[in-house]
């Protein structure tokens, strides 16, 4: 009779396997978290850099802000009655063709208008009713919130 060392499913080990060390199944997370903590700080950092580049000075309101799930079209009147859709310097006639060219909604597209505090009131307006007159209906106007809350 053989001795149990020298049986073949001693050798084998108790499953039946080698006795070299089984692969490891399991995943190994941190380097995932490491590098998703990463990009989360990227993005917080660049996130308030990605927005429209055309410095205006907006009034202020009480008003709460819009939701919103992509980002809308913009134009915008700076100080000196310049208006610009995104970044981009263009004629007030040239600015509805534009709009209706890159609009991915049709006439159902957001488009906020951004106007600098001291543009004279009827060039705000003038815009608008381009818009308006050209069938855009979601039309809103970008206002700051005011820097303190208001006093009671």
């Amino acid at each position: 009779m053989p001795s149990v060392l020298s049986s073949p499913r001693a050798a084998r080990g108790a499953r039946g396997g080698r006795l070299r060390g089984r692969p490891m199944a399991e995943i190994n997370v941190t380097p995932f978290v490491d590098v998703m903590l990463v990009l989360l700080i990227v993005f917080m950092v660049t996130a308030p850099l990605l927005t429209v580049g055309v410095p205006v000075d907006l009034p202020q309101t009480r008003a709460k802000s819009l939701g919103e799930d992509r980002e809308p079209l913009s134009v915008t009147v700076d100080k000196a009655g310049q208006v610009f859709l995104q970044n981009t310097p263009i004629g007030v006639e040239e600015l509805v063709p534009k709009l209706m060219a890159i609009s991915e909604n049709g006439y159902a597209q957001r488009i906020f208008v951004r106007g600098d505090k001291m543009v004279d009131y009827g060039k705000v307006m003038e815009v608008m009713g381009l818009l308006n007159a050209a069938g855009f209906t979601r039309i809103g106007l970008v206002t700051d919130a005011p820097k303190k809350p208001p006093e009671r």
